[in-house]
């Protein structure tokens, strides 16, 4: 089977590509900006027809697309989230490759949700900012495209490579900052949250699973378990032998960051976080259609998860 994989040096998509090249069924290639691609095309602003020659001159059976934003703004979102998708399938139904599209969209496509409630595939989605907004709009181009289709939607991913800049990233790296310069107490903000963490290798196996089944439409990739911050940082200051106080603060968010243990120069006192997914305090996938129809369960548990995301803030003491 030939996989066109699109942004394959992403956060998810390195482990999609990891996950690919172990089946010797698969003939991997890969398309997107970097140098290291086989193929390079910038999909927000390559043309549908320079695509479609592509396709027909590699002919793959299945398209996946891991590329995206997740940060700038509404212009910047829809340009690499939705523009692009729409080249995408422009270009697949002009091409004669009739190959499969497997699209990763993401659980803020569905916005805020009842705390306790768990959110199915048929949930209407209300998103609650440009991210989620340009992230649906790619959805919605995608199943009215008449194409062999289906979106995963990924909650929150968690694990190995987990960016800096995540709400994850961010509390390791206070963590680390904290035991660095030896306090004994960490102030933390905006840990009321809870979220569906689901590790990116467990979401690299739905990928493959989704690109040889059947299924169409949308398809909820989640661990079906909400988590509160606050729980996932003492799970980290567990796995990182870090023996000083957890602080959660009450106060409103005061700048873009999780926390620090140390007043910010620019500001005075600590820092406190807002989520930044437009999802409200809670969210909790419904995973039964993965199961169902994937033959697909999550695997990796969040400590584990913590413990990858730790080992690689802790290279940088």
């Amino acid at each position: 089977m030939r996989v066109l994989l699109i942004g394959a040096n992403g956060y998810l998509g390195r482990f999609v590509a990891d996950r690919l090249l172990a089946d010797p069924a698969v003939q991997l290639t890969a398309l997107g900006r970097g140098d290291d691609s086989d193929v390079r095309f910038d999909l927000a602003s390559g043309s549908p027809g320079a695509l479609t020659r592509f396709l027909d001159a590699v002919h793959p059976g299945v398209v996946i697309n891991c590329a995206g934003a997740t940060r700038g703004g509404a212009r910047e979102l829809t340009r690499h989230n939705t523009v692009a998708v729409a080249t995408i399938c422009e270009a697949l139904r002009r091409s004669g490759c009739g190959a499969r599209l497997v699209q990763l969209g993401c659980g803020a496509e569905y916005g805020p949700s009842q705390p306790g409630s768990s959110t199915a595939e048929d949930a209407v989605p209300r998103p609650g900012g440009p991210y989620g907004v340009s992230k649906l709009a790619a959805t919605e181009l995608v199943l009215g495209s008449g194409l062999d289709a289906v979106v995963l939607r990924v909650f929150s991913p968690a694990g190995p490579g987990t960016p800096a800049g995540s709400p994850l990233g961010r509390l390791a790296e206070a963590m680390r900052r904290a035991m660095q310069s030896g306090d004994g107490e960490l102030k933390l903000g905006g840990l009321g949250v809870q979220r569906d963490f689901i590790d990116v290798r467990d979401i690299a196996r739905a990928v493959h699973a989704a690109s040889l089944s059947a299924a169409q439409g949308i398809v909820n990739i989640g661990s079906g378990r909400a988590v509160r911050l606050r729980d996932a940082a003492a799970v980290l200051a567990r796995v990182a032998g870090y023996g000083g106080a957890l602080h959660e603060l009450d106060q409103p968010p005061l700048r873009p960051a999780i926390g620090h243990p140390r007043a910010d120069p620019d500001h005075a006192g600590p820092t406190a976080y807002p989520y930044p997914d437009g999802c409200g305090s809670w969210q909790q996938a419904d995973v039964r259609t993965a199961r169902d129809r994937l033959g697909w369960r999550p695997r990796i548990n969040l400590e584990e998860s913590l413990a990858d995301i730790w080992m690689e803030a802790a290279c940088r003491i």
